[in-house]
């Protein structure tokens, strides 16, 4: 269990479901040949598509975006375009990954979950933007989101003739 800095066991849970998430998404890239990480399914616009690397590429720039940069108020830098367009092996996926989940644990760690988030980025006042804790339900419900994105783009590119 990931323990919040100051949290509640529920926050613990929160933390720990966050990075189940994120291991399914590492290791469903994990489970694919370089080739296949960094390929789009050729059906529909495969311009509009996204490769399991790309996915994880930006859910690791979403995560600490989110815990770090937002939440602590420590600028992490970023190319919110580049993510969408990387591509790597991947085991330099895998790496970044590694580095992306001890570095949330260490934001979370130094997060007050009840605290108000440090940076609100301009525009992104939401409901959820409130406290840090509403942020990371945001970063689980991203996480949901591009892991499903990535079981669908797997499924599309394990089939006979991609």
């Amino acid at each position: 269990m990931v323990t919040t800095g100051g949290g509640t066991p529920d926050d613990d849970v929160l933390v720990s479901v966050i990075l189940e998430k994120f291991d399914e998404l590492v290791a469903l890239v994990a489970s694919c040949d370089d080739a296949t990480a960094n390929a789009v399914p050729a059906a529909g616009r495969p311009e509009a598509m996204n490769s399991p690397i790309q996915l994880l590429v930006h859910t690791c720039g979403m995560m600490r975006r989110w815990s770090c940069s937002v939440n602590r108020g420590l600028p992490v830098p970023r190319d919110r375009d580049a993510e969408f367009t990387a591509r790597m092996p991947a085991a330099e996926a895998l790496a970044l990954a590694s580095r992306t989940r001890a570095d949330f644990r260490d934001d979370v760690a130094s997060t007050d979950p009840d605290a108000a988030p440090a940076a609100v980025p301009a525009g992104r006042e939401h409901l959820w933007t409130g406290s840090c804790r509403g942020v990371l339900l945001h970063v689980f419900e991203e996480i949901c989101q591009h892991l499903g994105h990535a079981e669908i783009t797997r499924d599309m590119l394990d089939r006979p003739g991609r």
